[in-house]
């Protein structure tokens, strides 16, 4: 009996023993938002590595920005004391000299703009100790599957608001009163208005026959005192 209760407790040992090894790291890096809404500006991510190295510390955290973010968005908040920032060209790195073996590393950084319209933003991560060894936080955590063995650090968003619905576009009525009114109409009858101004020239054609009595009228004269002088 002593036996079979000594081979159960062996077989049991046994198990645990091969699902502490086979199961996933307990150490992780996790990351935090200050604002939880997809589209948000000005947003502190807070990461945390855990240290999981027993002889040595971590050195340095080199983050992968997911797509919508980009390097030249991203400053530096927070970090260990002697660790400096420094963009790549997927992402940034934060590093120094290594921190004491058991130390979780801690940084934050500001995003300027999360993007608009995506909830689930991954930031593969891998975090490097003194002796050269690197844990690779780098497998995306899928919606709704089991945690992979190292995920990358992940931040779930709420939906952003809704774009506005644009304006819509001017009504017949409202481009009609946008445009000024025509001038008001002359007083002058069109017919009058239409006729061109006559020239003074024209004149000489209508008053031709007052010449022609002003002749009658000195040869009339100088004839009666032609008669009136043969009378004397």
């Amino acid at each position: 009996m002593r036996n079979g209760v000594r081979s159960a407790t062996v077989s049991v040992l046994a198990v645990l023993g091969v699902l502490a090894v086979g199961g996933p790291a307990a150490a992780h890096v996790e990351v935090s938002a200050d604002k939880n809404q997809a589209g948000a500006s000005d947003v502190t991510l807070t990461f945390s590595g855990e240290a999981e190295n027993d002889a040595a510390g971590i050195r340095s955290e080199r983050v992968v920005l997911p797509e919508g973010i980009a390097p030249d968005a991203v400053t530096l908040v927070k970090a260990p004391a002697g660790w400096t920032f420094a963009r790549t060209a997927d992402g940034f790195t934060v590093g120094g000299k290594a921190l004491k073996v058991g130390t979780d590393a801690e940084w934050k950084v500001k995003i300027a703009k999360l993007p608009d319209g995506v909830t689930r933003l991954s930031f593969k991560t891998l975090e490097t100790y003194g002796d050269g060894k690197v844990a690779r936080w780098i497998e995306i955590q899928k919606e709704g599957a089991e945690e992979p063995e190292n995920p990358a650090p992940l931040i779930t968003l709420k939906p952003g608001p809704k774009p506005t619905a644009t304006s819509a576009t001017p009504t017949a009525t409202a481009t009609a009163s946008s445009v000024p009114p025509a001038p008001a109409a002359s007083s002058v009858p069109p017919t009058l208005a239409a006729e061109p101004v006559s020239d003074a020239s024209d004149d000489s054609g209508s008053t031709w026959w007052i010449w022609v009595v002003a002749a009658v009228l000195i040869v009339a004269a100088g004839g009666f005192f032609l008669a009136r002088r043969r009378r004397s």
